[in-house]
C-alpha cells in the first residue's frame, strides 16, 4: 500500500467545515467572523511519549487529545486539525485502530482533519491543532493576580502511577493498574469546562508536565506566586480510594507526574460558588488546592500552615 492509498483508505474524509479539506497542497478555512484563531502542536514518540505495546486506537485517542487540552487551557473551541504521520511500515490493522481512536474523539468535539502527511520512518505522531475563541477572550498564562484562588479540574497522579508500574517501581492490584492505565493512555480533554470558564478564570494552564510546573508557567507569566495546601491535593488520585498509595509517592505523583491533562487555573474568590456551579455543568470536578500570592515564591504548606520542602521536579524533554 502506498503513502495516497493509505490517506484515501484511513485518513480521507468529507470537509464538513473547512473550505477545502484532504486532497489539495493545502486546507482552507474561514474563522468565525469575530473570533482568533488558536493553534497549538504536540508530537508523540514512541519510547519517549507511549510504550510500543499501547493500543493503536488509545494511541489515536490520546494524540488528539493531548492538543484538544492546549485548546481547552485558552478557553478555545476545537475546529480542524493537521495529522503528520511517521511510520515504520504499512500496518493496515495498526492504522484502522489508531484511525478510529483518533476520529471517535474528533467526532466527539467536532474537530475534523483537514491535512497532514505520512512518511516512513520511526513511529512519531505530530497533531496541529486549530480552534477559535472570540477576539480578546482567550484565557492566558499572565493574568493570575494576588489573592486569586488557584483550582484544578480532575484527577492527578494516576498517569504517574501506571508509568511507575511500567518501569516496575511498584506493584499495583490488577485493577488499579487498569484504572491509573486508562488515564495514562486515554485522557480525556476538558473542553467544556476550559470554554465555561472564559470571563471567569484570570489564567489558566493544561497540566501536562506535572502541577508544580505547569502552574509554575502561570506564576511566571503573571509575575506572582502561590501558596498550596499540601492536604487538598491528596484526595485527586483517581485511584486513592481503592489502593493505599504511599504518601511520598501520591504527593510525587499528583505534583510533577505530568500526563494528566487536566486544567489548572485561578480566579477572584468571589467566583468560588459559580465555579463549582461549571464544574458541575461540565460533568468535571474542581478542587481548590491553593492561593496567589504577591510573593513570587510556590509554597507548599502543611495543615498547619508550616511551609514543607518543595523536591519535587517536572518533566523535561530533554533532562
Amino acid at each position: 500500500m502506498g503513502e495516497f492509498e493509505l490517506i484515501e483508505r484511513f485518513f480521507k474524509r468529507a470537509a464538513r467545515q473547512a473550505d477545502v479539506g484532504i486532497g489539495d497542497d493545502c486546507a482552507i478555512w474561514t474563522p468565525t467572523p469575530g473570533h482568533q484563531l488558536a493553534m497549538s502542536a504536540d508530537m508523540l514518540v514512541e519510547g519517549r511519549h507511549f510504550l510500543s505495546t499501547v493500543n493503536p486506537c488509545d494511541l489515536g485517542h490520546k494524540a488528539l487529545a493531548v492538543n484538544l487540552s492546549d485548546l481547552s487551557a485558552c478557553g478555545a473551541t476545537p475546529r480542524a486539525f493537521l495529522l503528520s504521520l511517521s511510520l515504520p511500515r504499512v500496518d493496515e490493522k495498526w492504522l484502522s485502530g489508531f484511525s478510529q481512536g483518533l476520529f471517535a474523539l474528533a467526532d466527539a468535539h467536532n474537530c475534523e482533519l483537514i491535512g497532514g502527511d505520512t512518511t516512513q520512518g520511526p513511529l512519531n505522531v505530530s497533531i496541529t491543532v486549530m480552534g477559535e475563541v472570540p477576539a480578546h477572550q482567550a484565557i492566558l498564562r499572565s493574568g493570575a493576580q494576588a489573592g486569586d484562588d488557584v483550582y484544578v479540574s480532575g484527577h492527578l497522579g494516576d498517569a504517574r502511577l501506571a508509568l511507575e508500574a511500567f518501569r516496575g517501581t511498584v506493584s499495583l492490584p490488577q485493577s488499579v493498574f487498569e484504572l491509573a492505565r486508562s488515564r495514562m493512555e486515554r485522557p480525556e480533554p476538558r473542553t467544556a469546562l476550559g470554554v465555561s470558564l472564559r470571563g471567569v478564570a484570570t489564567a489558566m494552564a493544561d497540566i501536562s508536565d506535572g502541577l508544580l510546573g505547569d502552574l509554575g508557567h502561570i506564576l511566571k507569566a503573571s509575575r506572582v506566586g502561590a501558596d498550596i495546601h499540601i492536604d487538598a491535593i491528596e484526595n485527586l488520585m483517581l485511584t486513592h480510594d481503592a489502593w493505599a498509595c504511599p504518601q511520598d509517592l501520591l504527593q510525587r505523583c499528583v505534583l510533577s507526574g505530568g500526563d494528566d491533562y487536566e486544567l489548572v487555573f485561578t480566579c477572584h474568590p468571589s467566583n468560588h460558588q459559580r465555579i463549582q456551579a461549571l464544574g458541575e455543568a461540565c460533568g468535571t470536578a474542581v478542587t481548590r488546592i491553593g492561593r496567589i500570592t504577591a510573593d513570587p515564591r510556590l509554597l507548599l504548606l502543611s495543615q498547619d500552615g508550616s511551609v514543607l520542602p518543595n523536591t519535587f521536579s517536572s518533566f523535561d524533554h530533554f533532562a
